[in-house]
């Protein structure tokens, strides 16, 4: 699955504010009509295989080389154009700007953040671009930030090791460790396999394994004696 790969306006103050907000994002990071599509990458796949035979093949994804581009910068910005919540293609993007210490990557038009903020305005109902979102934001330091998003994430998704997992982790950064280690107790109670998020626990003194449950028995409870209580009108001996 997706997620083992890699949780509203009362006045119209607010609301002005935000369209202000959202105009100034689209003027920023474009227009997400630029072309071909574009197409959700959660029920759209099928108008998607063409984009993907061209532009995001394995050896784009692992940032080997490009296809049709010089980079595979090129290829994926391409790929996140037609489909702008592509969950992959918003990794690969990520970890080329990592790979490149760069915040728009060679043969990208857009920075990390718009990419992610053109992902969150055409699906803004999609968990998984709300985690990777929340992802990035702990990684450049916006812990605040980027609870807000795992916790909207969550909401969306319900239970899922993965946004638990980062939101313990954004939730030691804040050194709210009582929500840190619920966090934690929930992503490996969902089998989340890796230990960081304890092992920070720990260093900082906050880890406590969770108690044992209490096993239910088949055994009745036992009944009270009989003869503890003098029946009504007689006197105890």
């Amino acid at each position: 699955m997706e997620w083992d790969k890699y949780r509203r306006l009362c006045c119209i103050v607010i609301f002005g504010m935000t369209i202000s907000s959202t105009a100034v994002a689209q003027g920023n990071c474009g227009n997400l009509n630029e072309g071909y599509g574009p197409f959700d990458y959660r029920t759209q796949k099928h108008e998607l295989k063409i984009v993907e035979g061209a532009h995001f093949l394995p050896f784009v994804e692992n940032l080997s080389r490009g296809n049709t581009s010089t980079t595979p910068g090129g290829d994926i910005d391409y790929t996140l154009r037609a489909s702008p919540n592509h969950h992959r293609a918003l990794l690969a993007m990520m970890k080329l700007s990592s790979k490149e210490k760069r915040d728009k990557p060679i043969g990208a038009r857009y920075t990390i953040a718009c990419w992610l903020d053109r992902a969150e305005r055409f699906a803004p109902d999609d968990a998984m671009v709300k985690t990777i979102y929340g992802t990035f934001l702990l990684q450049k330091g916006k812990a605040d930030e980027g609870v807000k998003k795992l916790e909207e994430a969550l909401v969306m998704a319900g239970d899922n090791a993965n946004i638990h997992y980062n939101l313990g982790l954004a939730y030691v950064d804040l050194k709210d460790y009582d929500k840190a280690l619920a966090s934690a107790h929930k992503a490996y109670q969902l089998g989340f396999p890796l230990p960081g998020l304890r092992n920070k626990l720990e260093r900082v003194g906050q880890w406590r394994d969770l108690p044992p449950k209490v096993v239910a028995t088949d055994e009745a409870p036992a009944k009270p004696s009989e003869a503890t209580e003098p029946e009504a009108g007689k006197k105890a001996d």
